[in-house]
């Protein structure tokens, strides 16, 4: 064991530990959890004491996984490093690296603003973080990652990066070039997952039907679905983030064709006004979109789509605005998300003027979804009395909560079955019929046999 000597308020202190432990900090989306889980793998495989964003560790070593994609997640990556350079300082903790999409962006700006963390890395650099903890990269590890999430379901990176020229997008920066994960290898991991208890893969990927291109030479999503879709204990396959220019529709005669894939598509569209969708560069027009989302409705009936949408980018107009609005009641999406513009240097739409005022941003970002909440209430009563497949992720209090197949966790609607008079297993799927709505959540209960 080793001593350090901690000076706070009452003076000298000595604390001991035993070994070296390290928490980790995702701070992000989907793919930064990937990334962590595979960093926790790997320093499990060298023999470190991991844990996962636990308030109450007692680790020496913190690793803060950051995100920069909008100012609001730049701003919370940077005021977790603070809080933990301060805890540095004060000898809670021995050593501190930041990892992730702020380091790889402004690695230079943050080691004069905060030199107190020992390290940054960008995105890609793993290899040298495992190095700096005197730990190696195990090969053999790969496909073998131990999730953070509940033990049923997992997110499947299936790629990195991306090639799109979104001009609000600093993506690219942050994550690079597109680069597609093979076939086998992806179908190896989801037999290890399945092995583990994983029911349900949430596909992820910057734009997933990029996918193939680089290795294979054509898009091969199709043929990763069906190979994912064979793999035993695999019931439900979720596909997150499609760009929907020259979207290929033949990820839709696998969704029609294996009931593995759930008829359920993330599509961020971003916006319907042609003007805007011009100025963000997304190479769609609005009636492009409509006669899109029709031959999806079309070759997949009742399937749940969900979309973003950017409000306040700049050269948006009240007129461009309402055209979107016009755009979501006629659409009538089963899901919608919405973010506020974020002025993002070194991309294109950073040369534009940010006219949008923050007020306005915010007004816009309200009015939307306000009227999606009430397509969404209107969605959900149509359910009432209707009987769904649900998977439960954990009890509540009064209630088991689950979802359907139109829900991706964290971010979509939730099923509510009260614990009394029903029994269900978590992490399980059993047939419940639904007996009450509201916006955003659905009441049922558990179908007897």
């Amino acid at each position: 064991m080793r001593e350090i000597s901690l000076l706070g308020k009452e003076g000298m202190k000595t604390k001991t530990f035993r070994k070296d432990k390290v928490n980790i900090i995702t701070l992000g989306c989907s793919k930064n959890m990937v990334d962590s889980e595979n960093l926790i793998t790997q320093l499990r495989g060298n023999d470190f004491e991991v844990t996962h964003e636990r308030e109450d560790s007692d680790a020496n070593i913190v690793i803060i996984n950051t995100c920069g994609f909008i100012d609001l997640a730049k701003q919370e990556s940077v005021d977790s490093i603070l809080e933990h350079a301060e805890l540095k300082k004060a000898g809670v903790i021995e050593k501190l690296y930041v990892t992730g999409c702020l380091s790889q962006r402004y690695k230079d700006d943050l080691e004069k603003e905060i030199p107190e963390v020992d390290a940054y890395f960008g995105t890609l650099e793993m290899p040298a973080l495992l190095a700096r903890l005197e730990a190696d990269y195990k090969y053999e590890l790969l496909g073998e990652r131990q999730i953070t999430t509940l033990p049923h379901y997992a997110y499947l990176k299936i790629s990195e990066g991306c090639n799109r020229t979104c001009a609000f997008c600093a993506i690219p920066l942050m994550r690079g070039q597109h680069i597609s994960r093979p076939i086998d290898e992806l179908v190896q991991e989801a037999k290890n997952l399945a092995r583990r208890g994983t029911k349900e893969l949430l596909l992820i990927a910057q734009e997933l039907t990029y996918y193939g291109l680089d290795l294979y030479k054509k898009r091969e999503l199709p043929q990763l679905l069906h190979a994912l879709a064979d793999v035993e204990g695999i019931d439900w396959i979720r596909l997150h983030y499609a760009y929907p220019s020259k979207f290929p529709l033949d990820i839709l005669d696998v969704m029609a064709e294996r009931p593995e894939i759930c008829n359920y598509l993330d599509i961020p569209l971003q916006h319907a006004a042609d003007p805007v969708l011009d100025l963000m560069r997304r190479q769609i027009t609005r009636a492009e979109t409509e006669d899109l989302l029709r031959k999806i409705r079309e070759k997949v009936p009742g399937i749940s789509l969900r979309t973003t949408f950017l409000v306040g980018h700049p050269g948006e107009t009240e007129a461009d605005f309402e055209s979107l609005l016009n755009f979501v009641e006629t659409q009538q999406f089963d899901r919608v998300g919405v973010f506020q513009y974020s002025h993002e240097e070194d991309t294109r739409a950073h040369d534009l003027v940010d006219d949008v005022p923050a007020e306005v941003k915010a007004e816009r970002a309200m009015r939307l979804m306000e009227l999606q909440q009430g397509i969404s209430l209107a969605h959900n009563e149509a359910k009432v009395g209707k009987v769904f497949k649900t998977i439960f992720d954990r009890q509540e209090g009064k209630y088991y909560v689950g979802r359907t197949e139109a829900d991706s966790p964290d971010v979509d609607n939730e099923v509510l079955v009260p614990v009394k008079g029903n029994y269900v297993r978590l992490g399980d799927f059993a047939q419940v019929r639904i007996t009450g709505a509201e916006e955003f959540d659905l009441y049922g209960e558990v179908e007897k046999d």
